[in-house]
This record gives C-alpha cells, structure tokens and sequence, in this order.
C-alpha cells in the first residue's frame, strides 16, 4: 500500500471523532488495551508526560517537547487533530512520522483492524505508542483527545500529569457543568503520579484535590508559580499555559532529569521552530494584520477576546465557522456587533452550515455574508479591509486548517 492507500483505509474504515462526532467516540478503553496488548504493549516501553484540559493542551504538549529536545532527549509528541497532514499526530524531535512507517504500521496490523471495532482515534494512538517505542524515544509527550477518564490515550502511567484549565467544551460527552467536565480531566489522575494544575478555578480546583487524595498523587497548582521565562507562542493566553508547563518541568527536574535553565528559556522560546506547531495566534500576513486560532469554544474565545482588546485596529473582520454541535448560544454573545463577518463552512461532514451560522448569528446581532469555502470568505475579507484593519480567521480547528 502507499501513503495515500494507506490513509485512505484508515478514512474508510474507521470511525473518525472530526468527522462523525459523538457517534465515533467510544467512551471505554477496551479496544485500546486490546490494540496496544496485540502490539506488545508499546506504551509500556518508555517515559510518558500526559496533558488535559480544555484549552492550552496542544500548546502546552508542543512547549514541553520543545524543551526536552533543547535539554537533549529524544522525544516522541503525539497531539490531535492534525491541520495539514495526518502525519502532524506523531513526532519525534519536531519531525512527522515517515509515510513508511505509516504504511508498514497499516499493513502489519490491517487483518487485526479489520477484525475488531476500533476506532480512527484509538487506531492512532497504538501507531503513536508502537512508532515511539520503535524508535526508542527517551519520552514522549502524549495529549488528551477528548476528556480524559475515557480517552485513549488514558492507559499510560506518566511521570507527570498535566491539566491546563477547565472550560465548557463536548458538553454532550463530558457534562454540563464545570464540575463533571473537571471529574473526566481528573480521570488522567494516577497513583503517586504528580499532577499539575495550569489555572486555578474555585469550582475546578476541589474535584482535582478530592481525586489526587484518593489516589495519593500530589498536587501543583502552578497559578502562583513566578515564571521568569517568554514563550514563542503569541497570545496573552499563553501566560497561563507558561505557568503549568515550567511547574512540569520543575517537577523533571527534581525528578533527575537534566533540563537546565537555558534549556527551558531556547525550548520556550523556540517552540514553533522545534516542533512546527501551527494555528495559536499564528500571523498569516500584515496590511492588514491576519491572525488565525484554532480556540473553538468560550472559554477559547475569552482569552481571543482578551488578545484583540490589546491589538490596535480600524475595523475588525471575522471569517467565522464552527462544527454542528458547538454551544453557539454560549460563544456568539462574546463576538464584538460592530465586526464584520464572513461566514464559511468548513469541509468536513460535521462542518456548520455557513447559512444557519449567519442566521443564528444574527440572532445576537452579529451581519455579515455567506461564503461557500473558508478560501472564499478570506479572500472577500482581505478584498474588504484596508491596511490599517484586522483579519480573524477561526471558529474551529478545521476552518485553521484550510488557511494555515
């Protein structure tokens, strides 16, 4: 099989999260423990750091790696979804997994696949644990897809857990109050195992105690954390996710793993070219200024909010798509009436219709016009605004994806 064959069956065949939604999360680790004990449990094979939370996972993952290569180690990075190229998923020092090794991977395995319900994301995830353990990585970064309790990637025993926040997000799977979603991040809690909190909330922060005493895991909240190191990464949200992430790595530290401090100041700040990380308030041009972000619900959006309050403009333009099932009554509220909207549809099967976005948006007084692509709707925006003006392309992870 190529590449192209290979990726193509793994479409095909198995139920995707970005594609179908709620329908192809699975909600228990059976079919990963099945996989991963068919591949020789390779998860078992090297240290692990494993990152939740709400927002700030992906950048956080990518700075973490980043370090760690700065410090020397070999360092396996397995994030979700991909924006490009599904190779994006898994990294080792900054570097995509190679076609071969995708396609060997596929065709190994391919009868057992078959065999079995799996689905696209657990599929992924053994490919990640077997490359890493393969390639023999000193550690790898592992992120959350979804939660945490029930997600895949919960079968590993990490050094160190991290959760970055807490916020309204896939409501329809981890709840519908702070407290329940905070119950399914806490789910990546282990025994002994040190867990880091990036942001601190009142309602958040007694599920995380409760659940770190039953199991006996000490517990950092790292909001107070003084941290004297800048990030690459642009966006004032990104002061946040620096704190639980030098609190990791300080746990490392006293860990025994030899990460010096010039290793924490050239890994933060060279996050983007060490690991190629795309889509946080990544510039995508200037006159006028265009800014895309993969933040994709409120809790996203404030920190957007909070960054634009800081930016100096004319007039504001949005090319805005979602998926069908995001909260729009708790996000469009927080959306600036005086912007001017492109709404798009992005291509996927669980991409919003820009039509009903631009008629829901008008609901809360927000007018723009509907466009048949994310392209489209970029290009009529930057035909619009002058100069002195700013481009904000985002909504979902998908609509970043068609620009970056």
């Amino acid at each position: 099989m190529t590449y192209t064959e290979s990726i193509d069956w793994l479409w095909a065949h198995l139920p995707m999260y970005q594609e179908k939604g709620r329908s192809a999360f699975r909600g228990k680790l059976d079919n990963i423990l099945l996989l991963c004990d068919h591949l020789g449990n390779p998860q078992e094979q090297f240290p692990t750091l494993h990152i939740a939370g709400t927002n700030g996972k992906g950048s956080s993952s990518h700075a973490l790696a980043s370090v760690l290569q700065e410090a020397g180690y070999k360092v396996g990075l397995y994030t979700s979804p991909h924006l490009k190229d599904f190779r994006e998923r898994i990294k080792i020092n900054g570097e995509d997994i190679s076609q071969e090794a995708v396609c060997q991977f596929v065709e190994k395995n391919k009868d057992f696949i078959e065999g079995e319900n799996f689905s696209f994301f657990e599929v992924t995830v053994g490919m990640a644990f077997d490359y890493f353990a393969y390639q023999k990585v000193d550690i790898a970064v592992i992120e959350v897809g979804l939660g945490g309790r029930l997600d895949s990637t919960n079968i590993i025993n990490p050094v160190v857990s991290l959760i970055t926040n807490i916020g309204k997000d896939h409501t329809e799977i981890l709840g519908n109050t702070l407290e329940e979603i905070a119950y399914e991040k806490a789910g990546i809690i282990k025994p002994h195992t040190p867990l880091v909190i990036s942001e601190f909330h009142p309602l958040t922060a007694p599920v995380f105690k409760q659940v770190a005493a039953e199991r006996e895991a000490p517990i950092y909240f790292a909001d107070s954390l003084e941290v004297p190191y800048t990030m690459d990464l642009k966006g004032s949200y990104q002061a946040k996710n620096i704190k639980g992430i030098v609190q990791t790595l300080r746990i490392l530290q006293e860990k025994g793993w030899a990460i010096s401090e010039e290793n924490i100041q050239r890994g933060l700040s060279h996050i983007v070219a060490n690991t190629h990380l795309m889509g946080r308030w990544q510039l995508l041009g200037e006159h006028p200024k265009t800014i895309c972000d993969t933040a994709h619900n409120a809790h996203g959006f404030a920190e957007i909010f909070a960054q634009l309050g800081q930016e100096k403009y004319n007039t504001l333009h949005m090319v805005l798509g979602f998926v069908k099932e995001k909260d729009l009554d708790a996000i469009l509220p927080m959306f600036p009436k005086e912007a001017h909207y492109y709404f798009c549809t992005p291509k996927i099967d669980r991409g919003l219709s820009a039509t009903l976005l631009q008629e829901k948006a008008a609901s809360y007084g927000l007018r723009g016009d509907v466009f048949p692509s994310v392209e489209s709707a970029l290009a009529q925006a930057r035909e619009q605004a002058h100069t002195d003006d700013f481009i904000y392309i985002g909504g979902s992870t998908f609509v970043v994806a068609e620009v970056v």
